[in-house]
């Protein structure tokens, strides 16, 4: 984790620091139930000796790892800064205030609201604030009302009804959109009916003239934006001017990248907070905080973003704000920018390094951090591949591809993200090799047959030996950059 720390006089001292407070927290967890402490020191070992390549993951710096473990987490908190249901949230107010301070100036965002959870937290708050402001706040006034209470039953029932009636456009799954994006079996879908803008079939790229024909037809109340296994760059600046001709919201969900927004990878038409009524995040992945989720909003969403405690979210989880301070404040010191763009540039080397050893990539390479690699040129499913690759010590996820045969559970494609392996201090020879192990596994692995003889879609067999050999390959290079490295536990 060299990103964190700028000399290696510091960097000792704090690997030092961290592992005295890691030991001592084991020990007085271990003292109350050891396998619990065991279970937390083993996920570090495995952490450690793994190529991680999830694409939503990635290892937070010691700071805010240590800082979710404290007495904050003790508080509740309903409410806002200053306006609380709980007496004796001042200490909250000040990190929950030093939380969204953090975020404006990080993104250049008029208003940062820090309580979510998640980022399925962070939309449905999203999704619920242009609901009351676009459709609640104008029946009521045309009711002559200023609170859902004030109305009579049947105006309450009628108003319901329009709620439910709402329309949200959002990219299609198969083609990099995420569940929370208005499909069925997350409660977007049921909130809102749904339909969805796919990309072209040759190239796999957004389709933009293709969006816009789709909004007008449809004519949503949200057009939402954002991706989970996209590997280019969205044009928001476009996306936009749809929203507006349609009359519709623009909500960004920036999950993935927010990183690389943060770290100004993605400027201009590619920053979606200057062209977004709102944007919804995650507070880990790419931007490497806490688990958690934040909604950042033009003036005329704030205050119902704000709402957000008790609409939609329970209670606060101040130590987790607290943390989200902690990492907002590291990625606006200036080594995150640099961080960012070698995110980027090594998810470019890990696509190059595929598609010269004969992979097949989703859109022929990557804009961002993501890598989708179609494994059906293998002959084999995602889920067969993301096995096989586990067993051999790389980390990855199955994950459709657009048209998949397969559906979204066996898949065609594994995801691949660099975040976490950039993190650690990896460049660009490093994922080439990368590339070439996942390879290696890849053609050296064969469906079994099921009982009725057809090939499995989630049973199959590597070379012997192949899994230690890659075990082995990838430590070799893993041991050049450690993880936290010179803490111990």
């Amino acid at each position: 984790m060299t990103d964190v720390t700028p000399t290696d006089a510091t960097a000792s001292s704090v690997a030092a620091t961290a592992s005295a407070a890691y030991r001592s927290a084991l020990q007085v967890i271990g003292a109350v139930e050891p396998r619990v402490a065991d279970a937390i020191g083993a996920e570090l070992a495995d952490q450690r000796a793994s190529l991680k390549l999830i694409a939503s993951e990635n290892y937070a710096s010691p700071a805010v790892l240590l800082t979710m473990g404290n007495w904050l987490s003790d508080k509740y908190a309903e409410g806002t800064v200053g306006h609380r249901f709980y007496a004796g949230c001042q200490n909250v107010d000040t990190v929950e205030a030093l939380a969204a301070e953090h975020a404006r100036e990080l993104f250049g965002a008029p208003h940062a609201y820090v309580q979510p959870h998640s980022g399925i937290d962070a939309n449905l708050v999203a999704f619920w604030a242009v609901l009351a402001s676009r459709v609640e706040a104008p029946a009521l006034e045309k009711a002559g009302v200023r609170h859902v209470n004030e109305l009579t039953d049947a105006d309450w029932a009628a108003l319901r009804r329009q709620l439910g009636d709402q329309r949200m456009l959002g990219m299609s799954l198969d083609a990099g959109g995420h569940l929370t994006h208005g499909f069925r079996p997350n409660i977007s879908g049921k909130m809102f009916e749904q339909s969805s803008y796919g990309t072209d079939p040759g190239s796999g790229l957004l389709d933009y003239d293709a969006v816009r024909e789709r909004a007008r037809e449809f004519r949503p109340l949200i057009l939402m934006a954002g991706y989970s296994a996209y590997p280019r760059r969205v044009d928001f600046a476009r996306m936009r001017e749809i929203a507006d001709e349609v009359g519709a919201t623009l909500v960004v969900d920036m999950a993935h990248f927010a990183g690389l927004v943060a770290g100004k990878v993605f400027a201009g038409d590619f920053d979606p907070v200057p062209h977004a009524h709102v944007v919804t995040t995650t507070t880990h992945k790419s931007l490497r905080g806490p688990r958690g989720g934040m909604v950042l909003a033009q003036p005329e969403f704030a205050d119902a973003v704000d709402r957000g405690c008790p609409m939609v979210l329970g209670g606060p989880l101040p130590h987790v704000m607290a943390a989200k301070a902690v990492a907002f404040a590291e990625a606006r010191q200036p080594a995150f920018a640099g961080y960012a763009q070698r995110i980027v540039d090594n998810a470019v080397s890990l696509a190059e390094g595929l598609t010269r050893r004969g992979a097949t990539l989703v859109t022929g390479g990557t804009d961002n951090h993501i890598v989708l690699v179609d494994v059906s040129g293998f002959g084999l499913t995602g889920r067969q591949a993301e096995s096989a690759l586990l067993d051999a010590g790389i980390v990855t996820n199955r994950n459709a591809v657009p048209a998949d045969p397969n559906g979204a559970w066996y898949t065609s494609g594994i995801r691949l993200g660099t975040p976490a392996l950039t993190t650690r201090g990896f460049g660009a020879d490093e994922f080439d090799r990368t590339a070439e192990l996942i390879v290696d596994v890849l053609s050296s692995t064969t469906p079994t047959a099921t009982r009725d003889g057809s090939p499995s879609k989630a049973k199959y067999a590597t070379a012997d030996g192949l899994a230690d050999r890659t075990r082995d390959a990838a430590a070799e290079v893993l041991d050049r950059h450690p993880l936290y490295p010179g803490l111990e536990l």
